[in-house]
C-alpha cells in the first residue's frame, strides 16, 4: 500500500455526539472565556498580561501625579515663604508680660506715603510724603485665638498711655512719656508700639502685622473686590470716599477710602474703627470663597498681592500667617467676638497733646484677663463700635 491510512482518505464530519469523525483531530487544550465559548490553547494568556501592563500604567501615573502635587506644594511653600518681609517688632524686656494662653496678633496699619508713587498719592488722596510728619499707625488691633475666639479688639489710636522709655533710629535715647498711643509707632517704629500695648495693657504679643495703604488696595483688588453693605452713604473728601448707603462691591480704592474716613462720620474715629473691623471681615469674606482659594489663578496672584503688602515679625513665618488666618476665618461670617477696648472718655484733653481717649482701666484690665486665660470675653465690656 502507499502507506495512507483510510481515514486520511474521508473528510472530517461531525459525529452525533459532537465529535470529529473521520481525520483525528489533534487534542488541544481548551478553556472557556468570559463568552462561555471555548477558547483555543493560549487565547486567554494575553488578557492578564494587558489588565498587569494597564495597572502598571495606572500606578505610574498616579505615582507621577502625587509627585507633581507634593512638589508643586514645596515650591509654592518656598515661594511664599520667600516674600514675608520682616521687622524687628517683639523684643524682649525686663517686666515683659508673661506668656498667656491662646495666640495675640497686633494688627497694624500704616499711614506712610514713603512707597507711594505722586501719581498713586493723588489717586488715593493719602497727601504726598513730603506734606506728612513721620509715619503713624491709623489701625490697632489685637486679634486673639485659642480654645476661644477670634477676638478682634480695637485699640482706638488716640487712647492716652504711657510710652516707654527707648532708643531712636539714630542711637538717642528718650525717657518714658505719655502721649498718644500711633505716636509710639511715629517715635519708636513697630517695636516701641508693641512693647507700650504690652505694657499699658499687660497683654504679650506673640506676632506682629502690618499693612500699608498700597497694600489695601493690592489686596482688594486681587481678591476681586469687598462686598460691603453701608447703612449711609460716606463723602469724605479728605480719604476720597464717595459711596452710596446699601450693599456694593468695593474695589481697592474705594475700599482704601473706606477704612480711611473719619470727618464725615458721625462719631470720628470710634466709628472708623467700626468700618475697620467690617472691612476686616469683608477681606476674610471674599479670600475664603471657593472660586478664591480653590482656584490657583486667583490664589496666587492674591496671596502674592498679601504677602508683598505686608509686614510680619522676625519670628513670623509662612505657617503662622496661614495658622493666623484659618482661625481668623469665622470673623467673614460675623463669627467671634468684635469691639474696642473699654473707653471712659472719648473727648479725654491733656495740655499740650490736646483731645485724646481715655481707657477704662478697670474694664480693660477684665478684658485682657480673659484674653491672657483664654477665655469668653465678658459681654458688655467691650465698647460697641458705630
Amino acid at each position: 500500500m502507499s502507506g495512507f491510512e483510510p481515514d486520511d482518505l474521508l473528510p472530517e464530519q461531525s459525529s452525533t455526539y459532537g465529535g470529529l469523525s473521520g481525520k483525528k483531530a489533534k487534542k488541544t487544550k481548551k478553556s472557556r472565556g468570559d463568552s462561555g465559548w471555548l477558547l483555543p490553547e493560549g487565547a486567554e494568556e494575553d488578557k492578564p498580561k494587558r489588565k498587569r501592563r494597564w495597572g502598571r500604567i495606572t500606578a505610574f501615573t498616579a505615582l507621577g501625579v502625587v509627585l507633581a502635587l507634593i512638589i508643586t506644594v514645596i515650591a509654592s511653600w518656598f515661594w511664599a515663604s520667600s516674600k514675608v518681609t520682616h521687622v524687628g517688632a517683639l523684643t524682649e524686656y525686663s517686666g515683659r508680660p508673661a506668656q498667656g494662653a491662646g495666640t495675640n496678633w497686633l494688627l497694624t496699619g500704616s499711614d506712610s506715603r514713603d512707597s507711594l508713587t505722586p501719581q498713586q498719592e493723588a489717586q488715593l488722596h493719602t497727601g504726598s510724603a513730603a506734606a506728612i510728619n513721620g509715619a503713624r499707625t491709623d489701625t490697632i488691633m489685637i486679634l486673639h485665638y485659642g480654645a476661644t475666639g477670634p477676638d478682634l479688639i480695637s485699640i482706638p489710636r488716640d487712647s492716652y498711655v504711657a510710652v516707654p522709655a527707648y532708643t531712636d533710629s539714630k542711637g538717642g535715647t528718650h525717657s518714658a512719656s505719655h502721649n498718644k498711643i500711633n505716636a509710639a509707632y511715629d517715635l519708636g517704629g513697630p517695636q516701641l508700639l508693641v512693647q507700650t500695648v504690652e505694657e499699658n495693657f499687660g497683654i504679650r504679643i506673640d506676632h506682629y502685622l502690618e499693612i500699608g495703604f498700597l497694600g489695601i488696595v493690592n489686596m482688594v483688588n486681587e481678591v476681586g473686590g469687598v462686598h460691603m453693605c453701608l447703612t449711609s452713604a460716606i463723602h469724605d473728601s479728605y480719604s476720597g470716599a464717595n459711596l452710596s448707603a446699601g450693599c456694593q462691591t468695593l474695589n481697592g480704592t474705594q475700599a482704601l477710602a473706606y477704612v480711611r474716613s473719619r470727618y464725615s462720620l458721625p462719631n470720628s474715629d470710634i466709628s472708623r474703627m467700626s468700618d475697620q473691623q467690617a472691612f476686616i471681615k469683608a477681606i476674610v469674606s471674599a479670600a475664603v470663597r471657593p472660586g478664591v482659594y480653590l482656584n490657583p489663578f486667583a490664589f496666587y496672584p492674591f496671596v502674592d498681592a498679601v504677602l508683598n503688602s505686608v509686614a510680619a515679625d522676625n519670628g513670623t513665618g509662612l505657617s503662622d500667617l496661614l495658622d493666623m488666618a484659618s482661625h481668623a476665618k469665622p470673623l467673614g461670617s460675623s463669627g467671634g467676638t468684635t469691639g474696642t477696648m473699654p473707653i471712659a472718655n472719648e473727648s479725654y484733653n491733656v495740655s499740650g497733646i490736646g483731645d485724646t481717649v481715655e481707657i477704662d482701666k478697670t474694664k480693660a484690665a477684665e478684658v485682657i484677663a480673659a484674653v491672657n486665660q483664654d477665655k469668653a470675653i465678658p459681654s458688655g465690656l467691650l465698647n460697641s463700635l458705630g
